[in-house]
């Protein structure tokens, strides 16, 4: 992504040079109760979707055979999707480019709750213009009656903005789009927004206000099918311990509850973010900065290749699992 920087990368690497210097959140307020006697996440994925590089977003069909998540570079400026299978043996097939991003940056994959669609963000040129372009919006690719990609299309105003970045693509059931981005009437940096479907085409994004968007940046949303709930990621709130940290929001008649930190354990004092839940509404997945020096547990990899293991804990985005069951969803 020459000659552009990414908002989201240049706030990522002054949120690690403050906690490296020993600047921390501010006051931090009572997380979101813990129904499962734990709040300890497990490492997942060692030496496939953990690495030691920079490793975060992981999006599952609804069979969960297939995954599509990213991998940025160090500086966290220019991002990468894979996709693996898995195969009849029981082994995660070796990644690839999708044939959808071969080029370009690309990042942020939600596959929608029917599984024939992938959202995803891109810095990629239209037809017919020089690339790249110098904000991320929000493209779609489907997959066709024989489980190939087609090719992807960029969703039309007034989702996207092309002089601005969206971010983080999540769709509910009825086809309601929620995605982070700063745009006119935010109530900070970049905030939350839903752009509904109706009659088949998105409405003009709506803020969704004070209960979920604070004063800073809000980013990445993933919306739970039904929309009962939304877990997202901030930076620096000041009920956060750190850098980025989870919340959660439950919609109560018609209307979002104030949000609540998810529990430490989940948040730390690094950054925690990056996140979507399984399909079958059981495991929450996240990236995390925090250090780990620990067994890295089942290793993915099949042939295995100690070195893609090594870089581990090293600080910057390893993956992360816990089951829903520990928020009381």
């Amino acid at each position: 992504m020459a000659g552009m920087s990414s908002m989201r990368g240049v706030l990522l690497m002054m949120t690690l040079w403050e906690l490296g210097c020993g600047a921390h959140g501010g006051r931090p307020a009572e997380a979101l109760e813990n129904h499962g006697g734990t709040c300890t996440p497990e490492l997942y994925g060692a030496g496939l979707f953990t690495t030691g590089a920079w490793d975060f977003f992981m999006a599952f069909s609804p069979d969960q055979r297939r995954v599509l998540f990213g991998r940025a570079d160090d500086r966290f400026q220019h991002y990468t999707l894979y996709e693996t299978q898995l195969t009849d043996e029981g082994h995660w097939s070796r990644p690839v480019l999708p044939r959808f991003a071969t080029e370009w940056s690309n990042a942020d994959p939600h596959f929608s709750p029917d599984g024939r669609t992938v959202y995803f963000i891109s810095n990629r040129p239209e037809p017919g213009e020089q690339g790249p372009r110098s904000s991320y919006d929000i493209w779609a690719a489907s997959l066709d009656t024989d489980g190939a990609w087609e090719d992807a299309r960029r969703l039309p105003a007034p989702v996207n903005d092309k002089h601005r970045d969206e971010w983080s693509p999540a769709v509910a059931a009825n086809g309601n789009l929620y995605f982070g981005g700063e745009r006119d009437g935010t109530l900070g940096g970049s905030d939350l927004w839903v752009s509904r479907w109706v009659d088949g085409a998105y409405q003009p994004p709506e803020n969704l206000g004070p209960a979920i968007n604070s004063s800073v940046h809000e980013l990445e949303p993933w919306i739970a099918p039904d929309e009962r709930y939304l877990i997202f990621s901030a930076l620096r709130r000041e009920d956060g311990l750190g850098g980025y940290d989870l919340f959660l929001s439950r919609k109560v008649d018609g209307a979002w509850t104030p949000a609540r930190r998810l529990c430490e354990g989940i948040n730390t004092p690094a950054s925690d973010y990056n996140h979507s839940v399984s399909p079958d509404g059981k495991w929450l997945y996240f990236s995390s900065t925090r250090p780990f020096t620990g067994d890295v547990g089942a290793r993915f990899d099949a042939p295995r290749d100690d070195s893609a293991v090594q870089g581990i804990g090293r600080g910057t985005g390893d993956m992360y699992r816990i089951p829903m069951s520990a928020l009381g969803l």
